[in-house]
């Protein structure tokens, strides 16, 4: 009995230690973050703009004071010497805490990146047990990362699912763009093998404009915020911007494509043949021979005829067999180009440095400290592309086919 006693006396004092509301906060007390952006001033001052959901607006259907419409968000600026800085001076000017458990994107200005680097705001955002690593990053190009947030967007209520859901849909549907987080941008940093590499977002069409709501109160909005390019980075700063099919080439070799459109020629008419890819891997290795590593890669594409604008009998095995022949020379013509472009940056976005470790740790360890600069730009590259028409669509020959043997 003594010890059922002593042990209900324990359990009872044990609800003191664990009861309590000592964290609590009040949803009324808090500024929910959904985006930070942040550039610099020419003072070298961090401003950190901070993009605020209004829940009120969102979840009444945007319905302002006398029926008319009101946007989801509101943005503040706020200036500091570091990031920790910045953040707690905005409270000077918001009447809430700001909450960045929710932020799920951040906005870095390309001046800035290239100029200082990420390294110390990855840091930052890296060190705060409140902020997620897994919000997305992306650079603004040739724009302010406060212009970004501010633009308000018509079919996305909140401005900063607009740009994730973009990127999300654009490296499935496109290819030369990439959903990139924090920690994958930490994780690249820190790893000799290989450099980051971020996509990039620009305002299109008038900025000053987009900020006033007249611009989703219309059919043809005069701001809209686009995907734009790839940044490259070489210990931590911004180095270069990839392009189009220089882009899509990064994004081969990465093994990112989802699905996107290649065009060939054919019979001397430039992008005549239109090939949808729908399935793609690739796979990188490397090999380390007399202490000169070389790299491998193979690229499996599979995909659909998505259009023809030249007489072409699709049911002749040799026609889709040059077809897929020509689709390869044109992978192979983009991977090319990108690595070329990479090694002239001397960084490797594309983790061969990875493989080499992979492949040969004891090679690495003398390869690592000089690779950017010194082995990676005399890279040895093999490049080799598989790719296969698996259906050519409703028709086998084209509609102006049968009116050109009618005639």
């Amino acid at each position: 009995m003594n010890r059922k006693w002593m042990f209900l006396f324990l359990m009872l004092a044990s609800l003191t230690l664990t009861s309590g509301c000592w964290s609590k906060k009040e949803l009324t007390d808090l500024a929910f973050v959904s985006a930070l952006g942040i550039d610099k001033n020419e003072e070298g001052r961090y401003v950190g703009t901070i993009q605020i959901i209004n829940p009120a607006n969102v979840a009444g259907g945007l319905q302002g004071g006398g029926g008319g419409q009101a946007p989801s968000i509101t943005t503040y600026s706020a200036t500091g010497d570091n990031m920790v800085e910045m953040s707690r001076r905005a409270s000077t000017t918001i009447s809430r805490r700001l909450y960045y458990a929710h932020t799920n994107l951040v906005v870095i200005n390309d001046g800035l990146a290239k100029e200082e680097g990420i390294t110390k705001i990855l840091d930052a955002f890296d060190r705060d047990p409140e902020f997620r690593t897994t919000a997305t990053i992306v650079i603004a190009h040739n724009t302010k990362a406060a212009d970004i947030l501010k633009t308000l967007t018509g079919v996305d209520n909140i401005p900063a699912n607009k740009v994730i859901k973009t990127l999300k849909f654009t490296e499935q549907r496109w290819g030369e763009h990439m959903e990139i987080s924090i920690q994958d941008g930490i994780k690249d940093l820190v790893s000799l093998g290989k450099e980051p590499v971020i996509s990039g977002f620009r305002v299109n069409g008038n900025a000053k404009q987009g900020k006033k709501l007249e611009n989703i109160q219309q059919s043809t909005l005069d701001a809209t915020l686009q995907a734009d390019g790839l940044a490259v980075f070489k210990d931590g700063k911004l180095v270069d911007w990839f392009q189009g099919e220089t882009a899509r080439g990064v994004t081969w070799i990465l093994d990112k494509i989802k699905g996107t459109d290649i065009n060939i020629k054919w019979e001397g008419e430039k992008e005549a043949i239109a090939y949808q890819v729908l399935r793609q891997k690739t796979k990188v290795s490397a090999n380390v021979k007399n202490g000169q590593p070389k790299i491998s890669i193979h690229v499996r594409a599979e995909g659909d005829i998505g259009e023809v604008t030249v007489p072409v009998d699709l049911t002749d095995p040799s026609v889709l067999l040059n077809i897929e022949k020509a689709l390869e020379k044109e992978i192979q013509k983009e991977i090319h180009n990108a690595i070329q472009r990479a090694q002239k940056e001397q960084s490797d976005i594309f983790g061969f440095g990875e493989a080499v470790h992979r492949s040969d740790p004891k090679a690495w360890k003398k390869l690592k400290q000089d690779w950017n600069d010194v082995h990676f730009p005399e890279l040895k590259v093999d490049v080799k592309v598989e790719a296969f028409v698996r259906r050519t669509g409703l028709r086998n020959k084209p509609y102006f086919s049968n009116m050109e043997n009618n005639q």
